[in-house]
């Protein structure tokens, strides 16, 4: 089984043990951080699978973490799913889709709604993974195809 981080990003400990509660399964890695720096800090060292991005926090809000995710070439295509409670606001959702998010869900969360979601994300991202194996496996094969010939070339 392909073993899946998350990354859970909010500044209310409490909202981070509520996540953990609602999203704690087998082959999944739940990391935390209760601020943007943090949050980024672990991105550059881990191979992250989805992340769980809280609107807003003091000093850098989420907005401000998704657009640095996506300017870097390592974190630019993981799916960023912001969770809120602030206002439902056209203004907000179309900033934060903007910036890179995936989804929107807001505060208080819907348990079933929250594992649906992330299940499915986290299904793309196992099968994004899958055929990167296959496509490495293949370019193996043909680079030992190629020597292969190359060493027996002209006998046959």
């Amino acid at each position: 089984m392909i073993e899946q981080r998350i990354l859970m990003v909010d500044d209310q400990p409490s909202n981070l043990v509520s996540l953990d509660a609602i999203l704690e399964a087998e082959g999944r890695v739940l990391l935390k951080a209760n601020s943007g720096p943090e949050a980024l800090k672990i991105l550059l060292k881990e191979d992250i699978s989805l992340v769980l991005l809280d609107v807003q926090m003091p000093g850098m809000d989420g907005f401000e973490v998704a657009e640095l995710m996506r300017q870097r070439k390592d974190t630019q295509s993981i799916p960023i799913i912001f969770v809120t409670a602030i206002s439902k606001e056209d203004k907000y959702v179309f900033r934060g889709y903007q910036v890179g998010a995936v989804d929107y869900l807001f505060k208080p969360l819907d348990p079933v709604i929250l594992q649906s979601k992330v299940g499915f994300f986290l299904q793309l991202d196992r099968q994004r993974r899958e055929l990167q194996e296959k496509l490495r496996q293949a370019q193996a094969h043909r680079a030992a195809y190629e020597a292969a010939k190359k060493d027996g070339g002209g006998k046959g």
